[in-house]
């Protein structure tokens, strides 16, 4: 599903991954992350696409709320289990949105 986020300003971090082929407890903390991503001030949105890359982007409203995130005790515990264990490679990027437009066929 495509996020339905504010009009910009606004920031994306976009998360691309390869995963290694570990799977234990990988769709777990998955949801939990996704779960716990949601309860946060300044979150706006997710969109996740999977095949050889993973491609997750989430929306915030500013880069503090990005950073409350990253520092956030639980997902700093994901974040090293997933390079000790689910990652082969990844790499994030935060952009600022400044347009916004879209297509919705009816």
């Amino acid at each position: 599903m495509i996020s339905n986020t504010p009009t910009p300003p606004y920031y994306a971090v976009i998360f691309s991954s390869v995963r290694t082929t570990d799977p234990k407890g990988y769709a777990e903390m998955n949801a939990l992350m996704n779960a716990l991503a949601v309860e946060q001030e300044g979150f706006l949105g997710m969109e996740n696409a999977q095949s050889d890359i993973g491609i997750t982007i989430s929306y915030w409203s500013d880069l503090e709320a990005i950073k409350r995130w990253k520092d956030h005790l639980e997902h700093q515990n994901a974040q090293r289990e997933g390079q000790n264990r689910w990652y082969q490679h990844y790499k994030v990027r935060i952009a600022k949105v400044e347009r916004a437009y879209e297509f919705l066929k009816k």
